[in-house]
């Protein structure tokens, strides 16, 4: 496979590799741009263990909590400035309100607000502000408690993340506490129990090859494996990771002194997993001017 300089460039924009390292790396796995990620990381070259994702959604994120359940859900739209649009917030605030009783994004879609589907009034909405717009995700947890938080909140209840915290027990204090943490650091998981096997694995493998790059014995090799997959753990979920309030415990314990048990939590950001595609409006300007 031909390697182009825009793969270089998109590998070195994702790791902070050189340009040669990129481009070996590229050359070593055929393309594989997670692999070539990967390979970075074993030759210890890798300056970033992931590529952030880049997102062209924009809109907002409304959360809603009624007794023991609770919902996000995220609207999209083309601009920020559709976001801070009162229209399309009280249109948020009215689907966040109706996924409280609703099972799925397609039960949603069609639920009624003021005899109207939600899908429809989307489609109203796309009409009268002049933007595209969508319904893109929802989701829910049920506890004995939950608690909410929304950051870069624009109105009540929405925002551009938004996270809701299920717990055992009342502290709606510490919950805040919980979701404030879980905005910043994001968690991939609740435990290890819930961290998706894949993952595990394919880090694994990564940490077992760096540490045969470094000439040391199986034996020696067995358990620095066994360290770096145990703070991997621990820095990848909730309950492991280090409380931002609190460095010193763990989320899990701060949970215990605040005489509370996590049972889950969601966090959802505008547009996140979207890929942006870069635009030249220099190029496009310069494109008009010509006619």
């Amino acid at each position: 496979m031909a390697i182009t300089a825009a793969m270089v460039k998109e590998l070195r924009e994702a790791t902070a590799a050189g340009m040669m390292d990129a481009k070996k790396a590229l050359t070593e796995t055929d393309g594989d741009f997670e692999a070539a990620v990967d390979w970075l990381r074993t030759k210890g070259l890798a300056k970033a263990a992931k590529k952030a994702g880049r997102t062209a959604a924009e809109g907002l994120v409304g959360v809603a909590v009624d007794g023991g359940v609770g919902v996000a859900v995220e609207v999209n739209s083309e601009t920020d400035f559709v976001g801070k649009n009162a229209e399309f917030q009280a249109m948020v605030k009215d689907i966040a309100s109706a996924a409280l009783a609703a099972d799925d994004l397609e039960a949603l879609n069609a639920a009624q607000v003021n005899g109207k589907a939600v899908s429809e009034i989307i489609t109203d909405k796309i009409a009268t502000i002049g933007e595209n717009m969508g319904l893109r995700r929802m989701a829910k947890i049920e506890a004995a408690s939950v608690v909410t938080y929304v950051h870069n909140s624009v109105a009540d209840g929405m925002g551009k993340i938004g996270v809701l915290v299920g717990l055992n027990g009342a502290n709606d204090a510490f919950g805040k506490q919980v979701a404030m943490h879980i905005a910043a650091a994001n968690p991939a998981a609740l435990g290890e129990a819930d961290l998706d096997p894949a993952i595990v694995e394919k880090e694994k493998q990564v940490q077992i090859d760096i540490a045969r790059e470094s000439g040391k014995p199986e034996n020696i090799i067995e358990n620095m494996i066994k360290g770096r997959m145990a703070k991997f753990i621990a820095e990848s979920t909730l309950l492991g990771q280090a409380f931002v309030v609190n460095p010193d415990l763990t989320v899990e314990a701060a949970a215990k002194e605040a005489g509370v048990e996590i049972t889950g939590f969601v966090r959802l950001e505008v547009g996140e997993g979207i890929e942006k595609v870069a635009e030249d409006f220099a190029a496009e300007v310069a494109k008009a001017a010509q006619g």
